[in-house]
């Protein structure tokens, strides 16, 4: 028994030492802070919306390949084996005469037999007046517009990780504010606490700055919760299933660009991928009215075989090369129709990419007088910001002197949380403007 307790407790030990021995693994380093680029190509890489473009992308290359098909050779083989009940005359093709007949009929009875046939076949298109080329350029042109498509889907991903990513700036902005107006607003409950225990304040100024104190503080959980909220936003926004776990950088400072609306619109008319997808499809869909239209004339193919056929192996070869000329007389109105269809669909066609050019129009025209708009915004935040400040400075002043009151001095506090949450407004204003025009242009106008 005890030799069996001495060996329980050396495992124990040897487990305990063994544990003891085992290296702790070192910390993961956290990820550095991504800038606003490196988020965007976060989202081109792996958003699941562009994967989907992009298998799009694919599946209209290979309708290329597709098309083009038909100018290789044609190529199948072929075998039967059947088993049937008949004359012998009937199995080799020989002509019978009418006494031959009469002859079998009264006293030859059919016989069951084999037969078996295999080969390959080949068909080659030799001439169809282009009816072929031009399938291809439409499947070709067909592919470009969803090349294009694939850009419109890229830059709407990238203005939402652009927004997405100035939102968190703008909210953890915000948090601070809420942070140092809690601060503030406790140091003035200190205050008129100080001053009513000595007899210069009424309790009233105690209640009035613990109530501004229980705003702050309620404002700083919502703070805090949009900052919550807005790395989520901005984790959806990448195509991110996991959590989002790198900071971003703080780039919410001002480029100041100038553009007129004559040179957005320019762009926007040149660049914007969706005129380009409308008029890819536009080629397309003529490339298909020509194609039809070529229905109306002949097309020629050449065509080959080598057989093998008997009742028993080895069976008899023979082979056969020849070309056919095919040419549609009637088909019910089945290619006048296709064509017209065609026709409208082109036409329906340029009316939605003129339709879209006024959207683009207005879109551009709207962008450039809000990023104007921002702009001046911007500086006259920070002219409040300023001045709230100096007014809360006055206040305080005046209040610790016994010259101001409580009122006045948590009216600043509020003007000058206002005045900062305006500022940071505006400079989110501006970073957003300016994603929106560089969307509604197709073009980076800044190094951000």
């Amino acid at each position: 028994m005890r030799t069996v307790l001495s060996l329980l407790i050396l495992a124990i030990t040897l487990a305990g030492n063994a544990r003891a021995q085992t290296p702790t693994p070192a910390p993961q380093p956290a990820e550095s802070p991504k800038t606003l680029a490196e988020c965007v190509s976060i989202a081109l890489a792996q958003h699941p919306s562009l994967k989907a473009a992009g298998a799009s992308v694919q599946a209209g290359h290979e309708r290329v390949f597709e098309a083009a098909s038909s100018y290789l050779p044609q190529v199948s083989s072929s075998y039967s084996a059947t088993r049937g009940n008949s004359l012998s005359t009937s199995r080799t093709g020989t002509t019978v005469s009418s006494t031959s007949v009469s002859t079998l009929a009264g006293g030859a009875s059919p016989s069951t037999f084999n037969f078996y046939r295999t080969g390959m076949s080949l068909s080659q298109m030799l001439f169809d007046f282009g009816q072929t080329l031009n399938q291809i350029r439409a499947a070709q042109a067909a592919e470009q517009s969803l090349r294009a498509d694939l850009t419109t889907q890229a830059e709407t991903v990238a203005l939402n990780v652009k927004q997405a990513y100035f939102n968190v700036l703008a909210t953890r902005r915000l948090q601070v504010v809420a942070d140092e107006t809690v601060r503030q607003n406790q140091s003035h409950l200190d205050q008129a606490r100080g001053r009513y225990t000595v007899g210069l304040a009424a309790k009233f100024d105690v209640t009035q700055a613990q109530v501004q104190l229980a705003n702050a503080e309620l404002n700083q959980l919502s703070a805090r919760n949009n900052v919550a909220v807005a790395r989520e936003t901005l984790r959806n926004a990448l195509g991110l299933t996991g959590p989002l776990t790198f900071d971003i950088i703080d780039n919410l400072d001002i480029h100041a660009v100038q553009i007129t609306e004559q040179e957005a619109l320019a762009l926007a008319y040149e660049k914007r991928p969706e005129l380009q997808s409308f008029q890819a499809q536009e080629r397309a869909t003529g490339q298909q009215i020509t194609a039809l239209q070529k229905n109306y004339l002949p097309n020629v193919t050449g065509n080959g075989a080598y057989q093998w056929s008997g009742t028993d192996y080895p069976l008899d070869s023979n082979w056969s090369i020849g070309a056919s000329v095919n040419l549609s007389i009637f088909n019910g109105g089945l290619t006048t129709a296709q064509i017209a269809e065609q026709k409208a669909n082109l036409s329906n066609l340029k009316f939605n990419e003129e339709l879209t050019r006024q959207n683009i129009a207005l879109e551009v025209r709207q962008d450039t007088l809000n990023l104007q708009q921002a702009a001046a915004s911007i500086g006259v935040a920070e002219k409040g910001l300023q001045l709230a400040r100096e007014n809360l400075a006055l206040a305080e002043g005046r209040y610790k002197t016994g010259v101001g009151n409580i009122i006045e001095l948590t009216d600043a506090q509020a003007s000058l949380t206002t005045a900062e949450a305006n500022h940071v407004q505006a400079l989110y204003n501006y970073k957003t403007a300016l994603a929106a025009l560089e969307k509604a242009t197709a073009q980076q106008l800044t190094s951000d």
